[in-house]
C-alpha cells in the first residue's frame, strides 16, 4: 500500500502541475482584436478549364462603429435573448465548456459557447475548427477577455464581428444590407429581426435559404424569424429593456427587411454557378458558412464557360422569339430552369438559372424544388417494370410491347381487384389530356405519345415503391418525391430539380450507371488542397439492357411523338416530354451519349412563387413540353454538340414478356425472331390494321423488329374495333397530368392527379 506521503505529494504535483499548465496557457493566448476579424481575402472560382470565372466580393462586407453608435435596443436585444446575465457572469460558462469538452472528447457532437464573452472569442478566430485546443485556447482567451475589457466593449467587439447572413459581418453592415440605413438608426422592431439572425442566418433570414432553395424556404424561413422576433421583444419587455408604450409599437408589425442584392461580379448565369458550387463546398466539407463568406478559398468547378454561354443564348433566342411579355400578360413571370450533365461521369458542364441576381431574380431555377415534372417521369416507371417486372410477372421483367388501355377516364386497379377512391368514396379515374379513344396500345406506343393511362395502370401494377426505388437509384432526391406515394405518382407529381433530371437521364445514357452530380473538382486555402472533393464514383442503377431499351422508346419518342421537334438536332438523340396539371409547368429531357440536357418551363408568382397556367402564354391554348422547351433543348445541343461525333447508342436487346393488362384483346402470334432481323420481317398486319395505318417508315423508328411495335398510327380498341390516328393537334399534346374528372374530392389532391 503506498503511504499517505506519497498519495499526498503525487496529489499535490497534479494540482499544481495543472495550476502550472493552466497559468501558462493563460499566459501565452492573445487578446483578440475585433479589426484582426475583418482581414479576409476573395474567394476565387474557376471554370473547368483553370480560367478564374469570379473573384467574389473585395473582402468581408464589415465597418466597425463604437457602442455609442450601437442602439441600446439592439445590445438588449441580444442580451436578452442569448446571455442575460451578461453583465454580471465573468464570461465564461465553464460547465457549458466542461459538457463541450467531454462530448467532443467521446466523439459527439461539437457544442459552441454560451456566453456573450465566448462568442465574441470564437468569432475572431479565423479557424472555426472544432478541437480541443482551439476549445481550451477559447477559455483561456475568454477569462483574459473578461477582466481585461469592459462589458461595453465586449458587446461592441461581438457585435461588430457577429456574421449576419448575406455576406454582412457586423451590425453596421447588416444595418445596410437588411434595412438600407446605418446601425444608429436601426428601430428596436428591426433590432429584434437582426438579433434572431445570430440564431442562425440562413434559417432565419425571411428572404429564404439560398444554400437550400430559396422559394421553398421563404415561408418556412419567414415563420421562425417572425416567432423568434415576437420572442424577443416580449423577453426585452420581461427584463425592463422595453416599456410598455415601446413594447406595443415594436410589436404592432413585423419589419420585412428589404430584399437580397447582387454582389460585385455575380451578374448574369454567374451568380448561380458560383451558389451552385459553395453549396457543393458546404455540404462536402466541415467549412462553415460564416467562414467560407471570409475568403481565401480557390474553387475549381465542372462548368464549362462556352456551353454555360450557349445554354443562356438558347434560352434568350427562344424568349425572344416566343414570349412578348410587354404586350402579353400571361407572358410575364415566365421562368426557365435547364442543366447539362455528362453521362458516366456527372460533371455539371452548364446550367441556366434565371434572370440573374442583378434583376432581383435569386432562386436558381437549375437547382430548385417545387416545380412537377410530368410526363419526364414516364421512363422511370417503365425502367422499373422491365427491371422488376409486375405483380403478375415477377421476377421476369416487362416488355414495352405489352398493351395496356390507353383510353381516357379509367378505373385505376390494386393488385387486389378493388379500385382507388376519391377522398368522396367515388372510384378514382384517371385522366388523359384529350378524350381520344386509343385502345389497348403497347407501352411503347403510349411513351410515344404521352399517355397517362398506361403508366398509372402499369405503375401500380409494379409497385409504386419499386418505381419510387428506380427514380432514386437513377439520380432523383428522395425528399423531391411524392411521399404519400398514390397512381398519379407514375405520371409526375414529384419535384426534382433539373440538375437531378439530367442527370438521372444521364443514367439512361450510361447503360444503367449512374454517378451523383457534381459541380466542384478541387477547393484550395492557402495553396493546400482541401480533403472531399474526389469525383463521385458510379454505382448501377439499372441493368444495361433495361437502360438501353428505355433508350430505344424514348429515340422513338422524338422520332415519331411528342418530342419531334428535337429532331432538328440532326442526330442521334432520345428523350421524354412532360407538361403537368392546368399547365403550370412544361419540361423537356434529353440527352446522346455525350451530354443530358433538362429544361423545365413555367410561371410564377412573384409575390409568393406559387406556380400559375401557362393557358394562352406565347399566345397559344396551351404549352407542352415539347413546345418551347424542346426548342430551348434542341438550340442548346446543337451549340454544345458542334464538331463532335455521332456515336449513337448501345444496342438494346429484346427483354421481358410482353405481359398485356387484363381485359386485352389477344395478341397475334408472333413468330420467333433474333433482335438482328430487320424491320421487314415483321409479321404483317391485321386487314383492319392495314387499311387504316401509315407504312411502318412513317410512324416507326427502332432499332430491331422485335420492338417495332404494329400500333404505329391504329390500336384495337377495347370494344374490338379500329381507331385512326388522332389528328395532328391532338398529338401535338400530351396526355400528360390532370385532375379528376368528377371535379373536386379527389384522393389525390387534384394538382396533376
Amino acid at each position: 500500500m503506498p503511504s499517505w506521503k506519497l498519495v499526498s505529494g503525487l496529489c499535490i504535483t497534479f494540482f499544481g502541475s495543472l495550476v502550472a499548465l493552466v497559468g501558462v496557457g493563460y499566459a501565452m493566448v492573445g487578446v483578440p482584436d475585433e479589426n484582426t476579424a475583418a482581414k479576409s481575402q476573395n474567394n476565387v472560382y474557376y471554370w473547368a478549364d483553370g480560367k478564374q470565372m469570379v473573384a467574389t466580393g473585395t473582402g468581408v462586407n464589415r465597418q466597425n462603429v463604437g457602442i455609442a453608435e450601437i442602439p441600446e435596443a439592439m445590445q438588449y436585444s441580444v442580451i436578452s435573448a442569448e446571455n442575460k446575465s451578461f453583465y454580471s457572469d465573468p464570461g465564461v460558462d465553464f460547465k457549458g465548456i466542461a459538457r463541450a469538452l467531454v462530448n467532443m472528447a467521446q466523439g459527439g457532437e461539437t457544442q459552441g459557447g454560451s456566453t456573450i464573452t465566448q462568442q465574441f472569442v470564437k468569432n475572431t478566430y479565423l479557424s472555426q475548427d472544432q478541437t480541443l485546443t482551439r476549445k481550451f485556447k477559447e477559455m483561456f482567451i475568454s477569462v483574459k477577455v473578461g477582466t481585461k475589457f469592459t462589458k461595453p466593449e465586449i458587446l461592441q467587439g461581438y457585435l461588430n464581428t457577429s456574421y449576419f447572413g448575406r455576406g454582412a459581418y457586423g451590425i453596421q453592415a447588416a444595418a445596410q444590407t437588411y434595412y438600407g440605413v446605418d446601425a444608429k438608426d436601426l428601430t428596436p422592431s428591426q433590432c429584434a429581426v437582426l438579433a434572431a439572425l445570430l440564431k442562425g442566418a440562413t434559417y432565419y433570414d425571411p428572404a429564404g435559404n439560398p444554400d437550400i432553395d430559396i422559394a421553398a424556404s421563404k415561408e418556412a424561413n419567414f415563420k421562425r424569424s417572425h416567432e423568434r422576433w415576437a420572442w424577443i421583444l416580449e423577453e426585452m419587455h420581461k427584463d425592463k429593456h422595453l416599456t410598455d408604450a415601446q413594447y406595443q409599437e415594436a410589436i404592432k408589425k413585423y419589419p420585412m427587411p428589404q430584399g437580397r442584392k447582387a454582389t460585385k461580379g455575380m451578374t448574369g448565369q454567374i451568380s448561380y454557378l458560383a451558389d451552385t458550387a459553395k453549396k457543393y463546398v458546404l455540404a462536402h466539407s466541415n467549412i462553415t458558412e460564416a467562414r467560407f463568406d471570409q475568403g481565401g478559398y480557390q474553387i475549381y468547378t465542372t462548368f464549362q464557360k462556352d456551353k454555360v454561354n450557349s445554354l443562356s443564348a438558347a434560352v434568350q433566342k427562344v424568349q425572344k422569339e416566343r414570349l412578348d411579355p410587354k404586350n402579353r400578360e400571361k407572358d410575364k413571370n415566365v421562368q426557365f430552369g435547364a442543366a447539362s450533365v455528362v453521362p458516366n461521369d456527372g460533371a455539371i458542364v452548364a446550367l441556366y438559372g434565371g434572370a440573374g441576381y442583378e434583376n432581383n431574380h435569386f432562386t436558381n431555377n437549375a437547382d430548385t424544388s417545387g416545380v412537377p415534372v410530368g410526363s419526364t417521369w414516364k421512363p422511370f416507371v417503365l425502367a422499373a417494370a422491365m427491371e422488376y417486372g409486375t405483380y403478375k410477372t415477377s421476377p421476369d421483367g416487362v416488355s414495352p410491347l405489352s398493351k395496356y388501355n390507353g383510353n381516357d377516364n379509367l378505373k385505376v386497379q390494386r393488385p387486389d381487384g378493388t379500385y382507388y377512391l376519391n377522398k368522396d368514396n367515388s372510384i378514382f379515374r384517371q385522366r388523359n389530356e384529350s378524350d381520344h379513344a386509343w385502345g389497348y396500345i403497347s407501352l411503347r406506343k403510349a411513351m410515344e405519345q404521352s399517355i397517362n393511362t398506361p403508366f398509372v395502370q402499369l405503375g401500380v401494377d409494379v409497385g409504386l415503391t419499386h418505381v419510387r426505388d428506380m427514380a432514386h437509384a437513377s439520380g432523383i432526391l428522395t425528399d423531391s418525391m411524392l411521399q404519400g406515394l398514390n397512381p398519379s405518382f407514375a405520371i409526375g407529381t414529384s419535384t426534382p430539380s433539373a440538375i437531378r433530371m439530367a442527370d438521372a437521364y444521364a443514367t439512361f445514357a450510361a447503360s444503367g450507371k449512374h454517378v451523383d452530380p457534381y459541380s466542384v473538382t478541387e477547393v484550395k486555402q492557402d495553396g493546400q488542397e482541401l480533403t472531399g472533393f474526389a469525383k463521385p464514383k458510379a454505382s448501377t442503377a439499372m441493368s444495361a439492357n433495361v437502360a438501353n431499351n428505355v433508350t430505344d422508346v424514348l429515340q422513338n419518342v422524338i422520332q415519331n411523338g411528342t418530342g419531334q421537334n428535337a429532331k432538328a438536332l440532326g442526330r442521334t438523340a432520345a428523350g421524354k416530354t412532360g407538361t403537368t396539371d392546368s399547365n403550370k409547368s412544361a419540361w423537356f429531357v434529353g440527352y446522346t451519349q455525350q451530354l443530358a440536357t433538362s429544361v423545365a418551363m413555367f410561371r410564377e408568382n412573384p409575390k409568393d412563387a406559387e406556380l400559375l397556367s401557362m393557358n394562352g402564354t406565347a399566345g397559344v391554348a396551351s404549352i407542352h413540353g415539347g413546345d418551347i422547351p424542346t426548342s430551348v433543348w434542341t438550340e442548346y445541343m446543337k451549340a454544345a454538340l458542334k464538331g463532335k461525333n455521332d456515336p449513337g447508342f448501345p444496342e438494346a436487346t429484346k427483354i421481358g414478356e410482353i405481359a398485356d393488362e387484363a381485359g386485352a384483346p389477344s395478341p397475334t402470334p408472333t413468330p420467333s425472331i433474333t433482335p438482328s432481323e430487320t424491320p421487314s420481317e415483321t409479321p404483317s398486319a391485321t386487314p383492319s390494321e392495314t387499311a387504316t395505318s401509315p407504312s411502318p417508315s412513317a410512324t416507326e423508328s427502332c432499332q430491331f423488329a422485335w420492338n417495332c411495335s404494329s400500333d404505329g398510327g391504329t390500336d384495337t380498341g377495347s370494344t374490338g374495333g379500329t381507331t385512326s390516328s388522332p389528328t395532328a393537334t391532338e398529338t401535338t399534346g400530351e396526355g400528360d397530368t390532370r385532375g379528376n374528372a368528377n371535379g373536386g374530392g379527389n384522393l389525390f389532391g387534384g394538382s396533376t392527379g
